[in-house]
């Protein structure tokens, strides 16, 4: 499957900081790799961003220690691995990434780490990016569909079973009782989302990272643009997003925590509508943050986007 993020260059920019690293990793992996990678001689699972390190403690529980590479806030598309990053691959006996292209830098990553690798996002059913430069790509973002999180929480479940098969019923039993609570949160998005008027059923994002969320719920999407390799919107995107918040009514616009807001912003200037909150996409919260949690994640954004698509009736 063709990588997202090859053609414009973030996995050089994250080779040049793994060859930067790789004097580090010489020099440590050896004694990384021959001792256990946690204290007491458990496992260690190392995810590529925060969503998926959660995931992983709900389905693996304190049977393992779990670690995310990028930390709470911070942008994962084009990340560049730092040294530590390195050698925290080098003593993992798993590492967890998304897949579909959304790390560029991972098979970067990998080349320089000796540890098995899960696609989380292995046999979801994928949605293309219909415009921009990434055109025809899958949308990376299929977590945000509480359906898709199913599939996820399933292939984790199966890769710590086949990593420590002695307790894979115990994997099990914790990812059923992880996705019933992932459904109930799909429930609480259906109800919270119905209340929005059939004339205002349209989300405007600054990432179209909503493709799957907006698929579950019913509404349109437009985005300034695809994924956040880039981040500048042209003059004629914004001008295209203006006019369809304007021909829809739209009365609330979005970006999310990880960007710039300031195209968005000019969006919502232009348009009349009100800037919302900022959305919870590739990345938790610090834990006294308002998304510790991917459940807390979903819930906070569906909650956000029903408030603000329904501003102007409640007003």
């Amino acid at each position: 499957m063709p990588n997202i993020e090859d053609r414009h260059g973030s996995i050089r920019s994250a080779a040049a900081a793994a060859a930067a690293a790789a004097a580090v990793l010489a020099a440590t992996t050896a004694c990384a790799l021959s001792e256990p990678a946690a204290e007491d001689g458990g496992l260690t699972v190392v995810t590529t961003f925060t969503v998926l390190a959660d995931m992983v403690r709900n389905v693996a529980g304190d049977r393992v220690e779990v670690v995310s590479i990028t930390r709470p806030g911070s942008e994962i598309h084009a990340y560049e691995p730092t040294p530590d990053d390195l050698v925290r691959g080098a003593g993992a006996d798993l590492v967890v990434h998304n897949g579909l292209g959304l790390e560029g830098w991972f098979a970067q990553f990998t080349e320089r780490i000796d540890a098995p690798t899960a696609t989380a996002s292995e046999g979801v059913e994928t949605i293309p990016i219909t415009a921009g430069g990434y055109q025809g790509e899958p949308n990376p973002h299929a977590w945000m569909s509480p359906d898709n999180a199913g599939v996820y929480v399933d292939n984790i479940a199966d890769a710590l079973s086949e990593l420590d098969p002695a307790r894979a019923e115990d994997y099990t039993a914790d990812a059923e009782d992880y996705k019933r609570s992932i459904g109930r949160i799909g429930e609480e998005l259906a109800g919270d989302l119905s209340r929005v008027p059939p004339s205002q059923r349209a989300l405007v994002t600054c990432e179209g990272a909503f493709s799957y969320l907006a698929r579950d719920a019913g509404l349109s999407e437009r985005y300034l643009w695809a994924v956040n390799a880039d981040t500048q919107a042209t003059p004629r995107q914004v001008a295209s997003v203006v006019e369809f918040v304007r021909d829809n009514d739209v009365p609330t616009v979005f970006c999310e925590t990880t960007v710039n807001a300031g195209s968005q912003r000019q969006v919502a200037d232009e348009s009349g509508a009100e800037l919302g909150p900022a959305l919870y996409v590739d990345s938790l919260s610090k834990p006294g943050g308002p998304v510790p949690t991917y459940l807390d994640l979903l819930r906070y954004d569906t909650e956000a986007i029903a408030s603000g698509l329904t501003r102007q009736e409640d007003a």
